[in-house]
C-alpha cells in the first residue's frame, strides 16, 4: 500500500516570534534571583519558631522570597547561627580557644616539627653495611603453665635469669637476616604482652637495648638505632595504654590534659611497679633506654615527675663511655622529650651542652684505636653523628629564639669550628636566621678543619638555607663567588654535582641570565668527562626543574646559551623524556600569549619531538595521551599572526614529525579546519583566487589526514567537521569528497566499540552521529552531474545494507529523523543556509520534479518504518511497538501536513497502534491530545480538532 507523504509548510520566522519568550521590562532595582545575595549580619529577635530568626540582606526585597532562603524559613544559616549564638558562651568559648591555642603555640608541637618517623627511612637506607652482624637472643621460657603467684614471687628472678647471661647468641648474620630478627623481636613483644606475660616482654626490651652498646660494626650503628627504638616506641606505648586502661573508672576515659588526683591508685600502683622493675635493671644503657621509653608514664605519679626524670636521664647518659653510643642515647631521649614534654627546653638545652663537653673524646685514642680495628676512617666516623646531632639539635632550635643560634655559633668556635657541628647547626635552625648570618657562616666554613668533614658538604647546607630565604642584598654576590670557588674545586663529580644543584637555586633566585649560563657551563663542564652525568641524572634533572621554576619566560630560557647544550647530557631515553616533559608543562602553564618566535620554536619543537620518538609498542596508553596533551597545548600556542601560509607550513611541518600520536593529529586537523574559516572571516566570506587556493590545500591536508587515525568516530565526525568547513569556504567540490567519504566509512562501523577502556554498542554513537549528518546535508547543494539527493540516497543505502543488532530500535529511529530532513527539503525557504552557498531551495525553486523525487523517497522510508513497526508484533517487544508508534506519530504531527486523509489516518492507526496492548503512558498520551487541542485554536489549523476528536484516550485496563 502506498503511504504518500505530505510535508505541511512551514514558515519558520512566524514559528520563531510564536516561540520565542514573552520579554518583560526589568527594574534594576528590584530584586533579580540571579542577583549575588550579599548576607550581612544584623541584630535580630528571637521568633517563636524554632528559635529561627530574620536576617538583612543588601540584595532582597520583602515583597518576593528568596526560593532558596523558602527552604530556611527565610532565615540564611550564618545569620542565624550568627544571631542564635549566645554571646556570653560564645565570649567564653573564643577566650579558651584563644588559650588554648596560646598553650599549644608555647608547649605543643606543630604540623612545622619535622617528625623523627620521616627521617626514619633515610637512615635506614644510608647507613648499611656487608658485613656480618651478631645477635643475643633469649632462650624460651618452659614453665609458662606456672601459676600466677609463682609467676609474681619469681619475677625478679626471671629478669637477673637474663642478666646472668640466659642468652644465645647469633653470629654471622647479614644485614637483612639481622632486620629480621629484629622484627621478630618487635612480633615477640607485642605477643607476649598480649598474652599477659608483662616479664617475659620486658626482657625482650632489655635484650634489644643491650645491643645500643655494641658498636662491633660501626657504620651500620645508626640503623641498628632506629631498628631497636621501635621496639622501645611500641613497649612504652604499651605500658602507656595498660595503665591508662586502669584509670577508666565507670566506662568514663581519662581527659587527655588529666591530672595525677584523678589516678585511682591501682594504675599508680602499677605504673610505680614498672619503674621499680626498670630501676632493678643493673646495666647502664638498658636501664636508661626502658626508663626513657615509659617517660610518659610519669604523667601519672605527679605532676612534676617528667621534669623532675628529665635532668637526672641526662645525666646518666654521662656514664656512657662510647661518645657515638652516647649521642645516640642523648638523641632517643630528646625525641621522647619532645613527644611528652617539648617546654622543657632547658633540659634540652643541658643534654646538648654536656654533649659539646664531651665532643673532644671523638678525637681520643680510645676511638681511634676502634677505627683502626674496624677499618673506618675519620670523615666516614664522623657521618655516623650526623643523625643524632641533627635531631638532638632541631628539638633545641625548633621555635627558638634567634639569640639561641648566636650562642650555638660561639660554643662552635670555642670548639674549634667543628664542621660536623657546624653542618648540623645550619640544617637545624631557620632558614630566616642562617641566611642573615650568611657571611659570618661562611668565615666559619674558611676556618674548618677539613680533615674530617668536607667543606663542601658546609656549603651544601648553606645554599640549602639559602634556597628558603634570602641573606642581605648587598652579600649575595659575595656569598656567590666565595661557594662557587670552593664548589669548582671539586675533583669527584658527585660530590661537585650535590654541591652545585643546591646553588643553581640561590644562581636562579638572585641573579640574572648570564650568572646562571655561568653556572650551567660550569656543571657542563664537570660532568661531561668520562660521561660522569650518567650517575647524576636526578640532580640534573634538579637543576632543569630549577631553571625552568624561577625562568618561566621562554624566549629568556632559550637565550641561556648554555640550557640546550645542557639538555644533552640527559642520554638516558626514560631521563631525557621526563626532562622534556617537565620542560613543556612549565611552558603551557606559563605561556599566556602565543608566540612565533623562531628560537622557541626550534627548541620546543625538537622537545616534543623526543618525546613522540619514546613512543613504541609498549608505550602505555595513559603515558600516549599525556605526552599528546603536552604536544598539543604547544602547538595551540602557536600563531604566525595574519601569515596564514607559515602557519600551514608550520602543522605539515608538525605532521610529519608527530605521526605516531593520533590525539596530535586530531589537533593538527581541527587547528587547520580553523586557519580556514580564520581566513574566511578575514576575507568576509568573498575569497580571492589565492585566498580560495589557500584554503583548498587546508581542505586538502585534512583529507589526505583523516585516514590514518585509527578511531572509526574520530574519522566519521572529522569528515563531517572539516566537509563543513570546506562547505563554509565554498569549496562545494572538496565537501562533497567528505560527505562521499563519510558515507562510504559508515558500513565499516564495528557493532561494539571501545570507550574508557570498555567495550560498549555502537549504535547510539552512530545514531547521533547520523542526526548532525542529516542536519549538514539539509545545506548541501546537490551536483550537476550526480542525480538528485544524491548523497541522502547514498545514505540511506548504506543504513538500510546495515546490520542492526535483533533488539535494537535505532534503524527506525534514523529513518524518522531522514523524514525530518527531508521535510525540511521541502520548504520553499529552509531554515538554516550556509553564506554565500546556495542550497537546493534555491537551486531547484521548488520545482514540482525536485518535490515529487523527495515524496517518493518519503513513501519508501514510511514503509520501511511500518515494516519495522509490524515485525514487534510479538508479545514480547510489544511495549517496542508502542513506543515507536508514538515516536512516528509526533514526527506526523510535527512535520506531515494532516488535511491529507490518508497521511490523516495513518497519525490516528499510529496512536491506536500505541495503546492497543497498555503499555502507552497516559501523562504521555494526555499532554500529548492537550496539545493537539490548543494548536487546533491557531490559524490554519481548524483540522487539528477533527483530528483530536478520532484520538480515543485508552486506560490501562
Amino acid at each position: 500500500i502506498r503511504r504518500p507523504w505530505h510535508a505541511r509548510s512551514r514558515n519558520y520566522v512566524s514559528e520563531s516570534e510564536v516561540c520565542k519568550l514573552e520579554s518583560v521590562p526589568l527594574d534594576f532595582g528590584d530584586y533579580h534571583p540571579l542577583k549575588p545575595i550579599t548576607v550581612t549580619e544584623s541584630k535580630t529577635k528571637k521568633m517563636n519558631r524554632k528559635g529561627s530568626t530574620s536576617s538583612t540582606s543588601s540584595s532582597s526585597s520583602s515583597s518576593v522570597m528568596d526560593p532558596l532562603s523558602s527552604v530556611l524559613d527565610g532565615t540564611d544559616p550564618l545569620s542565624l547561627f550568627a544571631a542564635a549564638a549566645d554571646p556570653v558562651t560564645t565570649t567564653a568559648t573564643m577566650d579558651s580557644t584563644r588559650k588554648k591555642r596560646d598553650k599549644d603555640d608555647s608547649s605543643a608541637v606543630g604540623s612545622d616539627f619535622e617528625p623523627w618517623s620521616s627521617k626514619r627511612g633515610e637512615i635506614l637506607s644510608r647507613y648499611t653495611t656487608t658485613e656480618k652482624l651478631s645477635i643475643v637472643s633469649g632462650r624460651k621460657a618452659t614453665t609458662t603453665g606456672s601459676a600466677v603467684s609463682e609467676k609474681v614471687r619469681t619475677r625478679l628472678e626471671e629478669l637477673d635469669d637474663l642478666e646472668e647471661g640466659s642468652q644465645k647468641e647469633l653470629l654471622n648474620l647479614t644485614q637483612q637476616d639481622y632486620m629480621n630478627r629484629i622484627e621478630e623481636l618487635n612480633q615477640s613483644l607485642k605477643d607476649a604482652w598480649s598474652s599477659d606475660q608483662k616479664v617475659k616482654a620486658l626482657k625482650i626490651v632489655i635484650q634489644c637495648s643491650k645491643l645500643l652498646s655494641d658498636t662491633t660494626v660501626i657504620q651500620f650503628y645508626p640503623s641498628k638505632f632506629v631498628l631497636i627504638t621501635d621496639i622501645l616506641d611500641t613497649f612504652g606505648k604499651l605500658v602507656y595504654e595498660r595503665i591508662l586502661s586502669m584509670c577508666v573508672d565507670s566506662r568514663v576515659s581519662l581527659p587527655d590534659n588529666f591530672s595525677p588526683e584523678s589516678v585511682n591508685d591501682t594504675a599508680k600502683e602499677t605504673c610505680l611497679n614498672w619503674f621499680f622493675k626498670i630501676a632493678s635493671i643493673r646495666e647502664l644503657i638498658p636501664r636508661f633506654y626502658v626508663e626513657a621509653a615509659i617517660l610518659k608514664c610519669n604523667k601519672f605519679l605527679s605532676k612534676t615527675g617528667i621534669s623532675e626524670c628529665l635532668p637526672r636521664l641526662t645525666s646518666m647518659i654521662r656514664g656512657i663511655g662510647d661518645p657515638l653510643v652516647a649521642v645516640y642515647a642523648r638523641a632517643y631521649l630528646c625525641r621522647v622529650g619532645m613527644e611528652v614534654a617539648p617546654q622543657l627546653k632547658e633540659s634540652l638545652n643541658k643534654n646538648f651542652f654536656d654533649f659539646l663537653l664531651t665532643f673532644k673524646q671523638i678525637h681520643g685514642d680510645t676511638v681511634q684505636n676502634q677505627l683502626v680495628v674496624q677499618c673506618v676512617e675519620i670523615p666516614l666516623y664522623l657521618t655516623l653523628y650526623s643523625p643524632a646531632i641533627d635531631w638532638i639539635l632541631q628539638c633545641i632550635a625548633y621555635r627558638a629564639p634567634e639569640v639561641l643560634l648566636t650562642e650555638m655559633m660561639e660554643r662552635c668556635r670555642k670548639l674549634g669550628n667543628n664542621a660536623l657541628l657546624l653542618n648540623s647547626v645550619m640544617s637545624a635552625f631557620r632558614a630566616e636566621f642562617i641566611a642573615a648570618r650568611s657571611m659570618d657562616f661562611i668565615g666559619m666554613i674558611k676556618e674548618c678543619d677539613e680533615s674530617g668533614f668536607p667543606k663542601h658538604l658546609l656549603f651544601r647546607s648553606l645554599g640549602l638555607n639559602l634556597a628558603l630565604a634570602d641573606p642581605p642584598e648587598n652579600d649575595r654576590l659575595q656569598i656567590l663567588n666565595e661557594a662557587w670557588k670552593v664548589i669548582t674545586k671539586l675533583k669527584n663529580p658527585q660530590d661537585y654535582i650535590n654541591c652545585a644543584e643546591v646553588w643553581v637555586e640561590y644562581t636562579c633566585r638572585h641573579f640574572t641570565n648570564r650568572e646562571i649560563n655561568t653556572v650551567l657551563a660550569d656543571v657542563i663542564k664537570h660532568m661531561t668527562p668520562d660521561r660522569a652525568f650518567e650517575d647524576a641524572y636526578p640532580q640534573l634533572q634538579s637543576i632543569i626543574q630549577k631553571v625552568i621554576t624561577y625562568i618561566y619566560d621562554f624566549s629568556l630560557l632559550f637565550s641561556v646559551e648554555k640550557f640546550l647544550p645542557f639538555l644533552d647530557m640527559f642520554q638516558k631515553e626514560s631521563v631525557r623524556v621526563e626532562v622534556c616533559k617537565c620542560i613543556m608543562e612549565s611552558f603551557i602553564k606559563h605561556q599566556q600569549e602565543s608566540t612565533k618566535d623562531p628560537v622557541i620554536l626550534n627548541a620546543l619543537l625538537h622537545i616534543c619531538k623526543t618525546m613522540h620518538d619514546s613512543v613504541n609498542a609498549l608505550t602505555l596508553e595513559d603515558e600516549k595521551r599525556m605526552l599528546a596533551a603536552l604536544i598539543n597545548g604547544f602547538i595551540k600556542m602557536v600563531s604566525f599572526g595574519r601569515d596564514f601560509e607559515q602557519q600551514l607550513s608550520f602543522y605539515v611541518e608538525a605532521r610529519s614529525m608527530f605521526c605516531n600520536l593520533e590525539p596530535v593529529l586530531v589537533q593538527l586537523i581541527h587547528s587547520v579546519n580553523q586557519l580556514a574559516m580564520e581566513t574566511r572571516k578575514v576575507m568576509k566570506g568573498n575569497h580571492s583566487r589565492k585566498t580560495a587556493a589557500f584554503v583548498r590545500a587546508c581542505v586538502a591536508f585534512c583529507f589526505i589526514t583523516i585516514p590514518s587515525l585509527s578511531s572509526i568516530f574520530t574519522r566519521l565526525n572529522l569528515y563531517l567537521h572539516s566537509g563543513q568547513v570546506a562547505l563554509a569556504n565554498q569549496c562545494l567540490s572538496q565537501a562533497d569528497a567528505f560527505f562521499k567519504a563519510a558515507v562510504s566509512l559508515v558500513p565499516e562501523v564495528p557493532k561494539m566499540i571501545s570507550v574508557d577502556g570498555k567495550m560498549r554498542p555502537s549504535d547510539a554513537f552512530l545514531l547521533e552521529f547520523l542526526c548532525n549528518f542529516f542536519s549538514t546535508l539539509l545545506v548541501v547543494p546537490d551536483h550537476p552531474e550526480q542525480g538528485v539527493l544524491f548523497l541522502v540516497r547514498g545514505l540511506l543505502n548504506v543504513i538500510q545494507d546495515y546490520t542492526w543488532e535483533d533488539n535494537s530500535d535505532d534503524k527506525v529511529r534514523i529513518y524518522t529523523n531522514v523524514l525530518h530532513l527531508l521535510s525540511a527539503m521541502t520548504q520553499e525557504a529552509y531554515i538554516y543556509h550556509v553564506d554565500k552557498v546556495d542550497s537546493n531551495d534555491t537551486l531547484y525553486g521548488g520545482d514540482s520534479k525536485f518535490l515529487t523525487e523527495i515524496n517518493k523517497l518519503c513513501e519508501t522510508v514510511i514503509a520501511q518504518i511500518l515494516d519495522h513497526l509490524k515485525t514487534l508484533g510479538k508479545e514480547e517487544t510489544l511495549k517496542r511497538q508502542s513506543q515507536l508508534a508514538l515516536y512516528f506519530f509526533n514526527t506526523i504531527l510535527a512535520h506531515g501536513d494532516l488535511r491529507n486523509n490518508k497521511l490523516n489516518q495513518l497519525s490516528v492507526n499510529l496512536w491506536n497502534l500505541a495503546q492497543k496492548h497498555g503499555f502507552a503512558d497516559t501523562k504521555t498520551m494526555v499532554k500529548t491530545l492537550e496539545y493537539i487541542k490548543r494548536r487546533s485554536k491557531q490559524p490554519e489549523m481548524s483540522h487539528f480538532t477533527d483530528l483530536a476528536l478520532r484520538l480515543p484516550l485508552q486506560s490501562r485496563t
